[in-house]
């Protein structure tokens, strides 16, 4: 039986799907076979980052509505094994994920795979509440800003009171906080919250922080989860992240600013 795992936070643009590529692409190089599913129907981005788009025939909606089966849907990596992507619809409206339509698609896939990271649109909408419904576990993912902290604490509430495990009276959905943008100059000066200040806030298990990095960009633009480009900061912060996912504890690293040698104080770079 798959472990379902959520990837949501409140607000948007703060690298949710970045995040669902790499942990997936993490956990099926650690040899569980992973599937990755975007639940943002009309705004499908997970495609993208995967490089898949040109590879996309049918999608979730079209597993749903028996246009199609998961086998047909199923986009299998090109580069790591054991990891497959279900695209979301581009032209379908996002009520087309309904509650009966999307158990029977995860029950399906949870006899074949280990886990299922399900990317979340932001906020409360209906394909983010979906995902959020049927979870095992949830990545919170924040910038350390107010406004990001503050979005990210609603859906804690939601998944605390509105997931089938608390329906049922299950134990709670397993919550997780990742840390992504984070730049330890910007906290010095006081323009980012800190990860205590974070931590205060929303007090849940801090998974990992990934510093700001122009690595993050440059993967998304080639169509490749960060995670892969392992001589970057990015990548081997959530290579640690996936790490203590699957339950190994690991220190944070990368939290300072990196010193300069004596020649870069010098003159400068």
């Amino acid at each position: 039986m798959a472990r379902i795992i959520v990837v949501t936070s409140g607000k948007g643009g703060v690298g949710k799907t970045t995040t669902s590529a790499s942990i997936s692409t993490g956990l099926a190089q650690k040899g569980y076979k992973t599937a990755v599913i975007d639940f943002d129907v009309g705004l499908r981005n997970l495609d993208l980052i995967m490089n898949c788009e040109r590879r996309v025939v049918y999608d979730f909606v079209n597993v749903i509505q028996g246009e199609a089966t998961l086998n047909q849907a199923l986009i299998r990596d090109k580069r790591v094994d054991n990891l497959y992507i279900l695209p979301a619809s581009q032209t379908r409206d996002k009520e087309a994920l309904t509650h009966e339509g999307v158990e029977k698609v995860l029950n399906e896939m949870s006899e074949t795979f280990d886990y299922l990271v399900c990317d979340s649109p932001a906020g409360i909408e209906h394909g983010a509440l979906m995902s959020l419904y049927f979870a095992d576990e949830a990545i919170v993912v924040t910038n350390p800003e107010v406004s990001s902290v503050r979005d990210s604490d609603r859906i804690l509430g939601i998944l605390q009171s509105k997931s089938r495990r608390a329906e049922r009276g299950d134990d709670p959905v397993k919550e997780h906080l990742l840390l992504t943008r984070y730049n330890h100059e910007r906290v010095e000066r006081g323009e980012m919250l800190s990860i205590e200040d974070v931590n205060d806030i929303l007090s849940i298990p801090l998974l990992g922080v990934i510093p700001e990095s122009q690595a993050v960009l440059n993967a998304s633009n080639q169509g490749a989860p960060v995670i892969l480009d392992e001589d970057t900061e990015a990548g081997q912060a959530y290579e640690d992240a996936v790490a203590r996912l699957l339950g190994e504890e690991r220190e944070l690293r990368f939290l300072d600013p990196q010193k300069k040698g004596f020649l870069k104080r010098m003159f400068g770079g």
